[in-house]
């Protein structure tokens, strides 16, 4: 997520999934009401901490200069953002996750370099304004069939009701915001999950 998929303070949110047990965190600030500049590294800061504490993963969005600034865990990269393997030449040791959504990016993309894919959109998602069309969880079944060991994350769409099914076609896990940062009760929300 990122402080504009927030309808309240981005920190108390984070803090509040971290405590009710999310496994990893991407800060996503990118888009229409999203901080730039100096806001951002603070918010950036902040919000890194608080993974920190939890020994959560933090992995930024598409934004090298701002991982490097962090010190962020990890990167991921969609197919028109930077180059895998430019990013693992920089960063040996980040974890490293790439964004695929059908079966040509899937075999045009380095895998031997990344550490897990992001499949989908999944489902429709009022996230992301240039998001591709939904694959549906058979993508997530067909990923999971031709690489059964890479760690695959279902992506795009997914709600607390919809996310067994995500894991269940294969996925080892899935992405969210608005099921989160949207949540009555954050604690669970992530539960449900």
């Amino acid at each position: 997520m990122g402080s504009q998929n927030c309808p309240r303070d981005p920190v108390e949110i984070l803090t509040e999934a971290a405590q009710a047990g999310i496994t990893a965190f991407q800060f996503r600030e990118k888009g229409t009401g999203a901080l730039s500049g100096l806001r951002k590294v603070v918010l950036g800061k902040q919000l890194r901490e608080i993974c920190y504490q939890h020994s959560i993963p933090f992995i930024v969005n598409d934004d090298i200069e701002l991982a490097e600034i962090l010190g962020a865990d990890g990167i991921h990269i969609g197919q028109e953002d930077s180059n895998a393997e430019e990013v693992r030449s920089r960063f040996p040791n980040k974890l490293i996750g790439l964004s695929v959504s059908n079966t040509l990016e899937l075999e045009q993309s380095p895998l031997s370099v990344v550490d897990y894919l992001g499949a989908g959109p999944v489902f429709a998602t009022g996230t992301k304004n240039d998001a591709k069309e939904p694959v549906g969880t058979q993508w997530i079944a067909q990923v999971r069939e031709q690489h059964p060991h890479l760690p695959l994350v279902g992506i795009g769409g997914i709600t607390t009701d919809s996310s067994s099914n995500v894991i269940q076609a294969g996925a080892d896990g899935v992405a969210v915001i608005s099921a989160i940062t949207h949540a009555t009760n954050i604690q669970d929300a992530v539960e449900n999950l």
